[in-house]
């Protein structure tokens, strides 16, 4: 590959700011950089799988598609391929308070701040993980199958990718390619909402450009009933917090909600959701504070970004031109314009909703 030196650059300068964590970080990324290789290089080879053929030729359709039509970035990411040889690419440790919402953030020099801690090795995240527990906080371990570098580096199309159907594969790498055209330092929530409102849009245009029917709108359905259930416990999980009473009292309190969270869920199992297993693995996990984050980040102002893409006429160069703007502003201000422009969504657009833990 043409760029060794610039990652071993990046791991100097890491280095420079905070010891063996970031030497981590610098190491993981070198080690799926080095493992890229042209996707047309993978077609190429007779002896490669059939099956990874098929779906790498899907992801350079898609590719060209999201330059082509999107207004995308034009360059090399998603035209690679790395065989990671694990079902994740990282792991990311969220962590808060035990009677808070609030997450324990931590800052880099790229990405800015962000509710997480990322790690390539799983038994180093269980190592934070266990650390922060002993500390007396709530933990949460999320598999990360893929993420962007922002454009620092070509990503490639990784082995963790290929487990999803065509949709998520596909959404992805617009999804990715988004945070390339624009981030914003710091704000998680407008940079994966305006992400993923490029996903879901970006995913309408490539099926009918594909001639396929458009994405199933009862398994959008299901996933805003889904967070809908966890943000209304986080919702009275924020009211218990701040409350009056004392931390015994919050602490039975928080329990109990989560065993209402359940209960909800058992009965739409048994129920409307009898043929709908999605979420299960995930609620049969301990919950808590932590496991709860996750949830809003990726689509709290789609709306927003969907009055914004109405407003600009469906033409993608005026809409990320109006987005732009909108990342100019300061923090409180952006938010502000956010929250008017999603009251003016249709209702259509504010319902509906699709996936996560990009990154």
């Amino acid at each position: 590959m043409r760029n060794p030196l610039r990652i071993a650059a990046v791991a100097v300068s890491l280095l420079s700011l905070n010891g063996c964590y970031y030497l981590h970080l610098a190491r993981g990324e070198a080690g799926v950089l080095l493992r890229r290789q042209p996707i047309t290089q993978v077609l190429a080879n007779p002896h490669a799988d059939p099956a990874l053929k098929r779906r790498l030729r899907l992801v350079l359709r898609a590719r060209a598609f999201a330059s082509d039509r999107l207004d995308l970035p034009r360059n090399r990411s998603y035209t690679l391929y790395a065989d990671i040889g694990r079902p994740f690419v990282m792991y990311n440790v969220f962590a808060t308070p035990p009677l808070s919402l609030k997450p324990v953030e931590h800052c880099f020099p790229i990405a800015g701040c962000v509710a997480y801690r990322g790690y390539y090795e799983k038994a180093r995240a269980e190592t934070e993980a266990t650390r922060l527990r002993k500390a007396g906080d709530d933990v949460y371990i999320a598999g990360v199958p893929a993420y962007s570098t922002l454009g620092h580096f070509a990503d490639p199309v990784l082995s963790s990718m290929l487990r999803w159907n065509n949709d998520e594969l596909v959404g992805t790498v617009f999804h990715e390619l988004a945070h390339q055209k624009l981030y914003v330092k710091g704000d998680t929530a407008f940079n994966e909402s305006f992400a993923t409102f490029v996903q879901r849009e970006g995913l309408r245009a490539w099926h009918a450009a594909e001639h396929l029917p458009p994405p199933d709108p009862e398994a959008e359905c299901h996933q805003h009933r889904f967070t809908a259930l966890i943000l209304a416990t986080r919702s009275k999980l924020r009211t218990i917090y701040a409350s009056d009473h004392d931390d015994a009292w919050k602490l039975r309190h928080k329990q109990a909600a989560f065993e209402a969270l359940r209960t909800r869920y058992h009965a739409l199992r048994e129920g409307p959701w009898r043929h709908v297993p999605d979420y299960d693995n995930w609620m049969k996990q301990p919950l808590n504070n932590a496991t709860l984050l996750p949830f809003g980040l990726y689509d709290r102002f789609v709306p927003a970004f969907a009055a914004l893409f109405a407003r600009a006429r469906g033409d993608w160069p005026a809409f990320f031109r109006e987005v732009e703007a909108l990342s100019k502003l300061a923090p409180r201000a952006r938010r502000a314009r956010l929250k008017t422009l999603a009251g003016t969504a249709s209702p259509r657009i504010g319902q509906d909703k699709h996936r996560q833990p990009h990154a």
